[in-house]
């Protein structure tokens, strides 16, 4: 009877342990607000106040540097200024009438934080500390951050200066997008132009596949992190404002993401995606979308023309449409897999016709 019992318990319990092993534990943060996003699809796999306007300290650096990247010359000789030299707060601790180039300052930007670094970037590139701040909100505009205004290219406390959760994803997308940006903010440390600088952001060492990218901080506005990782492929940017254990918050976001929300490939770039009256369709781009425990995407053909002969391979004939629960997440070009030609008549067929 004991023997008896005692079994079916243990197959109670083993039932149980499988079942919550297949189940994915929920994540809450510490912070104030903060934003869990794949960044190749743009989804939103977890927000806190996403949307709430917050001062975000020296993240705001990601947008410096970006614009730095996209309007300057890496090899450009800088001289700092004595404004520059004497900014406040944290720095690369540049001299008056240093010359080093924008590449270096960059370093000092992403990996020391340096607020001095910032001024001189931003003298150089943008003409002025105010001509480099409007290409900062251009720049943010473009991007679709319409919560957020820039002041500094520091991120010293300033009203006019803030940001939301959900803007600094949409920039952290951007900025790991440009492949200089990544290969600086990734480094741990470096020695460049006479200096050697380590990188602050401490989740290259905690988090695997950590990609950089910054952290910030102030009295008014807390510590701030912005940061992207990847695993298998799958990359998530993971932002945090006004949290007082961010290093642990965005350990905790990227193990639920990556297993909460696997990516799902649903094209692969030059391989075959469906086929149409026997005639192979090929993805002219990739498409993986991540997709929660129970979702599904649905994919339709949208074709724009008929897939008769004549027709070269290679040609676009429409699109696959991917949806989630009927709303559009995403489409990808089709190109006919194979040339389609005419049927030649024998010339006993055309002489029979003629008759």
């Amino acid at each position: 009877m004991q023997n008896s019992f005692s079994r079916r318990t243990g197959a109670l319990l083993l039932v149980l342990a499988c079942l919550l092993a297949g189940r994915v534990r929920a994540v809450e943060v510490s912070a104030s607000a903060a934003v869990l996003m794949d960044m190749d699809s743009g989804r939103v796999l977890y927000e806190r106040n996403a949307g709430t306007r917050m001062l975000i300290a020296s993240t705001t650096k990601i947008l410096t540097a970006l614009v730095a990247i996209r309007d300057g010359n890496l090899s450009d000789t800088v001289e700092v200024s004595r404004e520059a030299a004497y900014t406040e707060g944290s720095s690369m601790y540049l001299k008056e009438g240093e010359e080093l180039t924008l590449e270096t300052l960059l370093y000092g930007l992403l990996l020391c934080s340096g607020n001095d670094a910032a001024v001189a970037v931003a003298e150089h590139v943008g003409g002025s500390v105010k001509g480099f701040v409007k290409r900062m909100n251009e720049t943010a505009a473009e991007l679709g951050m319409e919560d957020s205004s820039f002041a500094n290219p520091n991120g010293l406390d300033d009203e006019k200066h803030y940001s939301t959760a959900y803007d600094m994803a949409l920039l952290a997308r951007a900025a790991m997008g440009n492949e200089t940006l990544v290969r600086i903010a990734s480094t741990r440390t470096v020695t460049i132009g006479g200096r050697t600088m380590t990188n602050h952001n401490k989740l290259l060492n905690y988090v695997d596949g950590c990609l950089g990218l910054k952290t910030g901080y102030t009295r008014a506005a807390g510590r701030t992190l912005v940061s992207c990782a990847e695993r298998g492929g799958q990359r998530l940017i993971a932002v945090t404002l006004q949290d007082g254990n961010d290093w642990a918050d965005h350990q905790s976001l990227y193990d639920y993401g990556f297993s909460a929300y696997p990516a799902k490939r649903m094209a692969q770039l030059g391989h075959e995606l469906a086929r149409k009256d026997g005639i192979p369709l090929i993805a002219a781009d990739s498409f993986a979308w991540p997709l929660a425990q129970g979702e599904t995407l649905e994919t339709s053909l949208e074709l724009d023309r008929e897939l008769t002969a004549p027709l070269r391979a290679g040609a676009r004939v429409g699109e696959a449409v991917f949806s989630l629960d009927g709303r559009e997440v995403g489409r990808v070009g089709l190109l006919c897999g194979e040339n389609l030609v005419p049927k030649v008549e024998s010339a006993m067929t055309v002489l029979r016709k003629s008759r």
